[in-house]
């Protein structure tokens, strides 16, 4: 499905280039102590390749589009938190456990590291949100979720808060297929999913954040998807695009644990 995508974009290689041993730096456990743990549970992983100039003219100094095929990459994550804990304190149910959807891009820093850049993560949680925005400067937004789940078949529904309105419903709903497998490094499972850095930018101070996570590589699974919403690319002031995904795949989740954030560069 992706063939000629950096022709399309008019790129014949890609601009970002990193070397396999690079990205896989980036799955070794880091130095630091954790500062939280987490489970990341039955994820959706729906990618769209999109034009990099899209990517680049929103990312903020210090941060270029990493790309695959010659394009940049934006993803729609519907998934479940469980679990989410503070490093010396218990997981509380009321607080700990909860949905998430998110759409994110990929990108390099100057030091040639790649991660994550969020436009948006949305949650029926107000104190997680507001611990997020304010201690890792994420943009957390409040949403309602419906979830139906049977052995092997997750329907998430979510809906944002949006100027003192609940937004249309998005709906996604997929039935996870075949054994799981592992990304094989150089492919564009691996580019999109074996992600072990965020970026966030603090827009008061004026720097960029870094922070790194560690898990197992995802027990992935192909997908047979019956229902999906573009609708994140609009609420982001993104262009929506035409098709629909080039790239959809499911996970039954991983345990992660969550270092400290830093300046970067």
């Amino acid at each position: 499905m992706i063939s000629g995508v950096g022709r399309l974009f008019g790129m014949a290689t890609d601009e970002t280039q990193l070397s396999a041993r690079a990205r896989l730096d980036e799955r070794q456990r880091p130095q630091a102590a954790a500062v939280m743990y987490q489970r990341w549970h039955e994820l959706l992983f729906l990618h769209w390749a999109v034009d990099p100039e899209v990517v680049q003219r929103g990312l903020p100094a210090g941060l270029r589009v990493d790309t695959f095929d010659g394009a940049a990459w934006i993803g729609v994550v519907p998934f479940q938190m469980q679990r989410v804990r503070p490093r010396f304190l218990p997981a509380l149910p009321w607080l700990s456990n909860f949905p998430e959807l998110n759409l994110r891009t990929y990108v390099v820093d100057a030091q040639g590291r790649p991660g994550v850049w969020f436009y948006s993560l949305d949650t029926p949680q107000p104190l997680a949100n507001a611990i997020a925005r304010r201690f890792f400067h994420l943009n957390y937004r409040l949403a309602r979720f419906e979830i139906e789940q049977s052995a092997a078949t997750i329907h998430y529904q979510s809906r944002l808060r949006l100027a003192g309105r609940w937004d249309a419903p998005q709906h996604y709903k997929w039935t996870r297929r075949e054994a799981p497998f592992a990304a094989e490094p150089g492919t564009l499972e691996f580019f999109l999913v074996e992600r072990y850095r965020l970026f966030s930018y603090d827009w008061k101070r004026k720097r960029l954040l870094s922070g790194q996570v560690h898990h197992r590589p995802y027990p992935l699974q192909q997908v047979e998807l019956t229902q999906h919403s573009k609708r994140l690319f609009a609420l982001n002031q993104l262009p929506t695009p035409e098709p629909g995904p080039s790239s959809v795949l499911a996970s039954r989740g991983v345990d992660v644990t969550v270092h400290p954030l830093g300046r970067a560069g």
